[in-house]
């Protein structure tokens, strides 16, 4: 039986499936990679193989920062977008926000599990003679961070929804790092000043990400509650009110590290502390790499323009994608926040990063490698025009010396 031309699209949209499908489920592996490796630490234990458990407790480090990397190199760009046609039955296909529920409770899992291991000092059912020594305590703490860290990114694509139990899911999710702010900022405050000079989680030409760090933690947190304040006055409730969604995120995190430390004593508090320093600094690597240099020109009526997918630095390699649910398609997230991360696309006209995210979150701590990675793409993508460009006011002259004002 022949089909005619115009019968064609219609049948390549009821064959179009999503392969990432059940792919997306890879999402867990990191919230699971703690549990897994007590798993084998206790196998290895049985056999008396204990000199390799230290490089267990380091295994969210290794994913992050190598095998991530490695991956993305050999699999490469994913290239897929859904059509047009497809997007709604896409959208409303409740897998995939399953698949970003179940995040959660293997988060406080490997949380919990991180405390025991930290605070325990026998340890005689994984082989060790007394409790973890300071290298396996170190890994292990960055380990959670990065689940922390990733977290922060699940609860990025649960608190853009409508729905009250996604948005107060995303809140539990930042309990873990103190972060709860991050619910008000980044969807009304960044979201808002993307790319322009008042946004303290856009990342200025000639910023190294260690001047950027305090910038946009400090500057998110003030931001957050200048704009709950605002709400607070419109309703008319005080600002101290449990209505004030700062607050009210803030005091889960202070539930959830008084319940862990009654439970493991206050040694816990620093480990606590430290690792959700250290996950919200991933968040920053990533909002610093995310527009960097990047700037929206004011119109005519000195307003500036509209976001649009020149505003975001892009990257479409499909493992680190899978990981942190399409983050990477930055510039149609900003267009249609509201989105659900299956249905993001790969826009044209959007700058290009080298690589995914987890190469470049590396490349963000050595700033002289960074700028020589980034800097000459922020200036072809301005055409060579520097005036073009989002620079950091202490370095403005030097900048402008080196690049050539116009």
């Amino acid at each position: 039986m022949t089909t005619s031309p115009a019968q064609e699209p219609a049948i390549q949209v009821e064959r179009w499936r999503d392969r990432k499908r059940y792919l997306w489920l890879v999402g867990l592996v990191l919230p699971m990679a703690l549990p897994v490796s007590v798993a084998l630490a206790w196998t290895l234990g049985k056999f008396g193989w204990t000199a390799a458990t230290p490089m267990l407790w380091w295994i969210g480090p290794f994913l992050l920062y190598l095998l991530l990397p490695v991956l993305d190199l050999f699999f490469g760009p994913d290239g897929q977008n859904p059509p047009d046609e497809v997007m709604e039955r896409l959208e409303n296909d409740k897998y995939y926000r399953y698949c970003t529920y179940a995040f959660i409770p293997f988060q406080m899992i490997s949380l919990m599990l991180a405390c025991y291991l930290w605070t325990a000092d026998n340890l005689s059912w994984l082989g060790l003679s007394g409790g973890l020594g300071l290298v396996s305590k170190i890994g292990l703490m960055m380990t959670i961070g990065v689940v922390g860290g990733v977290g922060i990114n699940t609860a990025h694509e649960m608190g853009h929804k409508r729905e009250n139990l996604e948005r107060w899911l995303s809140k539990i999710t930042l309990a873990q790092t103190l972060y709860g702010h991050f619910y008000i900022e980044h969807n009304r405050g960044h979201h808002v000043r993307v790319s322009t000079p008042e946004d303290p989680a856009s990342a200025r030409f000639g910023e190294s990400f260690w001047m950027f760090l305090p910038r946009s933690m400090f500057g998110s947190l003030k931001s957050a509650w200048e704009l709950e304040k605002t709400r607070m006055q419109r309703i008319g409730k005080s600002s101290f009110s449990l209505h004030n969604d700062v607050l009210n995120a803030w005091i889960m995190s202070i539930v959830l590290f008084s319940g862990l430390t009654a439970v493991f004593g206050w040694q816990v508090l620093p480990f606590l502390i430290i690792q959700a320093l250290y996950g919200a600094s991933l968040l920053e690597s990533v909002n610093y790499l995310e527009h960097y240099g990047l700037l929206r020109q004011r119109t005519a009526s000195g307003r500036y323009e509209r976001c649009a997918p020149v505003h975001s630095w892009n990257s479409d390699h499909i493992v680190t994608n899978i990981f942190l649910y399409h983050l990477q398609r930055h510039s149609d997230h900003h267009a249609n926040p509201l989105r659900r991360y299956q249905t993001l696309r790969s826009m044209d006209g959007a700058p290009r990063l080298p690589s995914g995210y987890a190469t470049l979150i590396t490349l963000t701590y050595i700033p002289p490698l960074w700028r020589k990675v980034m800097d000459h793409r922020v200036i072809e993508h301005y055409d060579g025009d520097i005036n073009r460009v989002n620079i950091d006011p202490r370095k403005r002259d030097r900048i402008l010396a080196t690049y050539g004002a116009r």
